[in-house]
């Protein structure tokens, strides 16, 4: 927070120009510009404080003084409550400034690329077209697959979201203000950029950061509709034109594409597993919500094109679909006679507002011109639309089609009137209840839990079979089973309000048998959601296979199930598609990180065959978290790794926690991680595999090494977690997990059940609270011990060489490497220290601590002789640079939340309390996360 000017940016890339000069004097900046409020606001002692923290703990890192880091401590320890909230609180939003500084960086380096017409970037469509175009692809190929893929971001709500909205909308002011001094203003310009910035870092100072009240599954919702203004309903269909374009440019030709390929999903509001405050209600609320915020974008984007269309027929000819249109208007003014287009879209305008308030709008800002029908769907919607389009285009007017119009009917293909599809989820142990209690009172089987599976399976193909149903409206149910029929019961009206892309997926959690799946299908038979006469499903039975066991029989279970005759016909009746949910976050709790990608690989691979044998198309759906031990890391590099033939065009995967806001906050980085999602689906499903059978060889080869492996990480995993006598107590005291579950993060508890066993913990908070205390465990721990253990056992020269040869020509174990160096670098062993002295067992933090940072030490020493590279991030030095820079904003965060963790546990146990205390710790958490960024 120095007093510094800041200079002008460059906007190209110049040879011999610290390319990163730009976002120093950001940062400096808002740094300048935070302590100009922090002064004004609490004054100059405090203001004092904070810099002297910050200079100390910036020499601590610079110079590893020892006596830097004593003083530091010291400095923390006297602290007056007040100062200590200050304190937090200012480092904290130097990070979330930091965060602002960094994007917008990454966006003028973006430009700068383009402006220098460099080549295609890797990780752009463009990139992955010239690959496809040098290996042979023809244009007809990628045309397909764009008409038949469907690559799905699905948004999700979990504990781990640490921002505001409040703290979100002011930040984004803060982004666009400090991406408008790129530009060239005048010094009068400039001025008022700066008052403006410091005006908007006052208001996040004077701004509450933290959540009084716990968040409610509404709030989720509305928290998640802001990234849809902010970035998807523009930048989604910009996208589209971007990549036809870019179809173009390489093949010579235009190529339209029709298909909505890339579509939003989301888990808020329909996800209930472990979460009691999802029903029927938050479901019909979600629909309502997304309607609303879809309606009113088509609403404003045809008000707004009704102003610029003011074309006239004196003038030029329109076709007599736009006449018939115009002439259909609730607008009959005289002043319009000659202006068709104009009246066309008064016209859509009214329908757009009946349609609105049909479907639940109450607040429609601009009255429409008289009364029309509304919508009987979003297709309708569009074919007006494109009414417009065609005369515009017959009539000289095609330039007048981009951006808005085209912009708007493109809107239309890829929201529909629902914005995104809501998944639904429930745990199979629900399932299995509720179909107990309607087979036990309709006389069917008194005790179907306690059926072996082979009979469970046999009596639900014979109740699907059954005409008639098992629920009667005149028998009384438990809260449960009323409940989740209810659940079913609010699909199948919303799919009939909202269309049916506004719901069409269940997902059953931990699934483990064959009855899992038919249970569902029960269920949706008693709601009229199957209808068996027609073999008709409306929503696709999706199984989550989350845990290492889970994963090892995924093959079989689907093998099974898409044998009967019944489901085949589904099947077909779906497009012969059939999407199968893996799960990251329960597979690495369960087993470890490495065990956990080489299930999943497994997993895959051995789905892609079964599918193949049965002729139904694969879709996998990743529930990929924001750390890399919950399978984060970048989507790029994680596509391009999965195994040949499980993309085939067909992916989605969960966008998580404070994930969300890293990449859909700001347009600009939106459409960028948009675009990577598309590029690596569609290099990875077209990409020719290699037919050389040494090449083939030597993968059997890499997979039989990560076998074993795997094997050995698991066990040294396991054996620390699970087995290690007084490591649950270690972890619940020597992190701030309780501090977590008491945080008004998300509306789901961080616990599946009451207890303090770690197989009932959600992977979330396991996860981040390994991030908070700068252990973040769960990203490499067993991968020492496991290649360490297995060099040993051979010829050490040979086996460091095999997996050399691995890194570098194994996606898979490179993509591994790549988020473990990533983890390591965040990773800091001085501060996890003052987390394990929160254990006042000596010898038991002595002992598991020590296990810890020697495995630490050895996967630094083996990831170092396997990749070559003696420097975290040698291979992103800008993210390398990021992460240092940061340690000296993130430290003395670290070391106040242990000091102030120790004050309130020891007030807990006299039975006291202290709400500055209780502030302060989750004003920390909130910055360790914002600072580390992908750690929820």
């Amino acid at each position: 927070m120095a007093n510094q000017s800041s200079a002008t940016h460059l906007t190209a890339e110049q040879p011999g120009v610290d390319k990163d000069a730009p976002l120093k004097e950001d940062i400096r900046l808002l740094g300048r510009l935070l302590g100009d409020v922090l002064r004004d606001q609490e004054g100059e002692e405090v203001y004092a404080v904070v810099e002297t923290i910050r200079q100390t703990a910036v020499r601590f890192r610079r110079e590893a003084d020892a006596g830097a880091a004593k003083e530091l401590d010291g400095m923390l320890k006297i602290l007056t409550k007040e100062q200590t909230i200050s304190v937090v609180r200012a480092f904290s939003y130097f990070s979330h400034l930091a965060n602002i500084a960094e994007d917008q960086h990454h966006i003028r380096r973006r430009r700068a690329h383009l402006l220098a017409g460099s080549k295609p970037q890797q990780g752009s469509v463009n990139y992955a077209l010239c690959k496809l175009k040098e290996a042979g692809v023809q244009q007809g190929t990628v045309a397909t697959f764009f008409q038949d893929a469907l690559i799905s971001p699905v948004l999700t709500a979990h504990p781990t979201e640490v921002q505001r909205k409040s703290i979100l909308d002011a930040e984004h002011d803060i982004a666009r203000l400090l991406a408008e001094r790129d530009l060239p203003l005048t010094p009068k310009e400039r001025a008022a950029n700066l008052h403006l910035l410091r005006a908007r870092i006052a208001t996040l100072w004077q701004t509450r950061m933290l959540r009084y009240s716990k968040l409610t599954v509404a709030d989720e919702i509305e928290n998640a509709l802001s990234y849809y203004r902010i970035t998807f309903l523009r930048e989604l269909p910009g996208l589209y034109d971007d990549i036809e374009q870019d179809i173009a440019h390489h093949y010579g030709e235009a190529t339209q594409i029709t298909a909505p390929y890339v579509q939003m999903g989301s888990w808020i509001g329909g996800d209930r597993d472990g979460n009691p405050n999802v029903n029927g209600t938050t479901m019909s609320h979600a629909l309502t919500r997304q309607a609303t915020t879809i309606l009113d974008f088509y609403l404003e984007e045809a008000h707004t094109l009704g102003a610029e269309l003011s074309i006239s027929t004196l003038m030029v000819a329109c076709t007599p679909a736009l006449q018939a249109l115009a002439e259909q208007s609730t607008d009959t003014s005289d002043h319009r006679a000659d202006e068709p287009y104009r009246r066309a879209l008064i016209g859509i305008y009214a329908r757009l507002a009946s349609t609105a308030r049909a479907l639940g709008a109450t607040n429609i800002l601009r009255k429409e011109v008289g009364h029309a029908e509304p919508y009987a769907d979003a297709a309708a919607f569009a074919a007006d639309l494109q009414v417009l389009i065609d005369s515009l285009n017959a009539n000289h007017g095609g330039v007048l089609v981009q951006p808005r119009l085209a912009t708007l009917k493109r809107a239309a293909d890829i929201f529909g009137f629902h914005l995104a599809s809501l998944d639904m989820r429930q745990s199979s142990d629900i399932h299995e209840r509720v179909l107990g209690e309607l087979f036990a009172k309709s006389g069917v089987q008194a005790d179907y839990s306690a059926l072996d599976e082979e009979a469970k399976v046999k009596l639900l193909l014979s109740e699907l079979d059954q005409p008639r149903l098992l629920n009667s409206p005149y028998v009384s149910y438990s809260a449960e089973t009323v409940s989740e029929l209810g659940v079913l019961r609010a699909a199948r009206e919303i799919r009939a309000r909202y269309g049916a892309r506004a719901i069409r997926n269940y997902i059953i959690s931990h699934t483990e048998t064959v009855s899992d799946l038919l249970e569902v299908l029960l269920l949706q038979k008693e709601l009229g959601l199957l209808r068996i006469a027609e073999k008709e499903l409306d929503l696709m039975v999706i199984p989550l296979f989350e845990t290492i066991p889970d994963l090892q029989r995924a093959s079989g279970i689907m093998e099974a199930v898409m044998a009967i005759p019944l489901v085949k016909e589904l099947i077909a009746k779906q497009g012969q598609i059939q999407e199968v949910m893996l799960g990251y976050s329960d597979s690495n709790k369960d087993g470890g990180f490495l065990t956990s990608n080489w299930e999943l690989y497994k997993a895959e691979t051995n789905l892609v065959k079964v599918f193949e044998k049965a002729s139904v198309k694969l879709r996998l759906f990743h529930g990929r978290g924001g750390t890399v031990g919950r399978g984060g890391g970048p989507s790029y590099d994680a596509i391009l790794a999965q195994p040949h033939g499980t993309v085939n065009g067909q992916i989605r995967l969960t966008e998580q926690g404070e994930i969300i806001a890293s990449k859909f906050s700001n347009k600009d980085i939106g459409r960028r991680n948009l675009e990577l999602l598309v590029a690596a689906t569609l290099e990875a499903s077209l990409m020719p595999q290699s037919e050389d059978s040494q090449e083939q060889q030597q993968l059997r080869q890499f997979e039989a090494i990560m076998a074993e492996i795997s094997d050995r990480a698991y066990k040294a995993y396991r054996n620390l977690v699970y087995e290690t006598p007084g490591f649950t107590d270690y972890f619940f005291t020597a992190t701030p997990i309780a501090e977590i579950a008491e945080l008004n993060l998300g509306s789901r508890p961080a616990s599946r059940k009451s207890t303090k066993r770690i197989e009932d913990l959600r992977a979330i908070p396991w996860g981040f609270s390994w991030g908070q205390c700068r252990l973040l465990l769960p990203g490499w721990y067993g991968f020492a011990s496991a290649i360490g253990g297995w060099i040993a056992d051979g010829d050490k020269a040979e086996r460091v060489g095999q997996l050399q040869a691995m890194f570098q020509h194994w996606p898979l174990f490179a993509t591994l490497l790549s988020n473990m160096d990533m983890v390591l670098a965040k990773t800091d062993l001085a501060i996890a220290s003052r987390y394990a002295e929160l254990v006042q067992d000596k010898e038991l933090r002595d002992r598991i601590f020590k296990r810890i940072t020697e495995e630490h030490a050895d996967t630094i020493s083996l990831l170092e002789s396997i990749t070559g590279a003696h420097e975290r991030l040698a291979g992103n030095p800008l993210l390398a640079r990021s992460i240092q820079n940061r340690f000296a904003y993130l430290d003395p965060l670290n070391h106040l939340q242990v000091e102030l963790i120790k004050r309130h546990r020891a007030l807990s146990s006299e039975s006291k309390a202290d709400e500055r205390v209780h502030r302060g710790i989750h004003l920390s958490i909130n910055g360790v996360a914002a600072g580390l960024r992908n750690t929820g």
